[in-house]
């Protein structure tokens, strides 16, 4: 005999609640950026460069944006959830005083996109100090830089949105984050706001972005390990020489060229060796060779090598032209000192991690342009890079449980932003009254323990 399932609840709905707030987690974002030091360094150059005083601080406005952000915004007009919240958030400008901030930001008051660059900065240093020391994350004992450019559609005709390469319409922005390794999150560093049809592989806005990340991270290349990871967009003579100028390591995807294809039939089978997954065991399907002494590498930085890659290709893919013995086959360019060409290979491989950084950020604000105009569109780029980095920083600082260091935005906000509770006051205080039969309930009231024990930065 089958047993009935028990009928599902059908309460009276009501719209007479109190005492109950909503996103309650994304308190503990507001508090992060405050101990990081994030809200007063936005405030600092606004400050000097104010026309009047205001009932709302334009850097506590650009704070609340972008937790607004971090916590799902899409646009100006979602900062409404904060705001009809003043229990738990506080005073949130209205919307008119956003669209003014983020305008005279555009216009270059308030301090300009550089004030939100540096205010990043701030909170990064403070972020990576961990008992009084600068520890920079490290993977392999370097810290990994991965660049890549990203498509985003515009609906309409913005300004400067423009045709993309691939037959689409928008923008194309490049970006740079750090690589926290596997099994871990990255933060976004820096990026630059380009129309659609800026190219893939402009060496100039390469440069551009590497003068912004160098500025963004507080170790300095030359006393620290650095490696720039990058896709073969970036294999230019001048972003590679950039690289090397700044004292900095690189591993850049390389062109199948003529001369290279002629190298690859002329290695003989023994010079293939196996390759590595990223738990240093071997693949059972890729093989990896050097083959620089086959090449006439003159042009590029000393100590250059380049390391090729094969491998049966997945069920359904396309073959090219060139395309061996059933072989797909991919490059990369690099010149650090280590000799194990196998490690080289796999480390570079990992820059398909920035995929999923980027993939993020798109749920993270970066899925769409919200204003007409390209430089507000730019300031907004800003503010989706410090929110995705307050994300990182959160799950750094304050998320001891592996799973949830390394969610991507969509788990993060289900299981500790989004989390409902009673507010409460007595004698003098306010709680925080969390559903005790919330999986994640300890998890989130660690989170703001392990938050207010940080030292807080004037």
């Amino acid at each position: 005999m089958v047993k009935a399932t028990s009928p599902i609840c059908l309460p009276r709905v009501s719209v007479d609640g109190a005492g109950v707030v909503d996103h309650c987690g994304a308190v503990a974002l507001v508090e992060l950026a405050d101990r990081l030091g994030l809200t007063g360094a936005l405030t600092e150059r606004p400050s000097q460069r104010r026309l009047r005083r205001s009932a709302h601080d334009p850097g506590v406005v650009l704070r609340d944006l972008i937790v607004s952000i971090a916590d799902g915004a899409t646009n100006l007009a979602d900062m409404a959830l904060l705001r009809n919240q003043p229990d738990l958030f506080g005073a949130v400008a209205p919307h008119a005083t956003l669209w003014r901030t983020i305008e005279r930001v555009a216009d270059d008051e308030l301090g300009g996109i550089d004030s939100i660059e540096a205010a990043r900065a701030t909170a990064r240093q403070a972020a990576w100090t961990v008992d009084g020391h600068l520890r920079a994350p490290m993977v392999d004992g370097m810290v990994i830089i991965d660049v890549d450019a990203t498509l985003v559609t515009a609906h309409s005709d913005k300004d400067q949105a423009a045709p993309t390469y691939k037959r689409g319409f928008g923008f194309h922005p490049l970006l740079a984050y750090v690589d926290h390794g596997p099994g871990r999150t990255g933060e976004a560093v820096a990026g630059i706001m380009r129309p659609g049809n800026a190219g893939a592989n402009t060496t100039a806005d390469h440069i551009c972005l590497l003068d912004a990340t160098l500025r963004s991270i507080p170790v300095d290349p030359e006393t620290t390990p650095m490696l720039i990871r990058a896709d073969t967009a970036g294999a230019t003579h001048g972003f590679v020489d950039a690289i090397t100028d700044a004292g900095a390591m690189f591993s850049i995807g390389f062109d199948i060229t003529a001369a290279l294809r002629d190298a690859i039939l002329a290695q003989p089978l023994g010079a293939w060796h196996h390759s590595i997954d990223q738990r240093d065991q071997p693949r059972p399907n890729g093989q990896v060779t050097d083959i620089t002494p086959r090449l006439d590498l003159s042009g590029w930085p000393q100590g250059s090598r380049v390391i090729v890659r094969r491998e049966r290709p997945h069920p359904g893919a396309q073959y090219n032209l060139f395309d061996p013995n059933g072989y797909r086959h991919t490059a990369f360019i690099t010149n650090q000192p280590d000799t194990n060409i196998v490690e080289l290979e796999r480390r570079h491989r990992s820059h398909a991690r920035v995929e999923d950084r980027i993939r993020n950020n798109k749920d993270c604000g970066l899925g769409r342009f919200p204003f007409e105009n390209f430089e507000r569109n730019a300031v907004w780029l800003q503010l989706v890079l410090c929110a995705q980095a307050l994300l990182a920083w959160f799950q750094q600082i304050a998320c001891a449980d592996g799973v949830l260091q390394a969610a991507d935005p969509k788990t993060l906000r289900y299981r500790l932003l989004h989390v409902a509770a009673r507010f409460a006051r007595h004698a003098r205080t306010t709680r925080l009254r969390i559903n005790q039969n919330w999986p994640w309930r300890h998890d989130l009231a660690a989170a703001f323990n392990r938050i207010r024990a940080l030292p807080a930065i004037t």
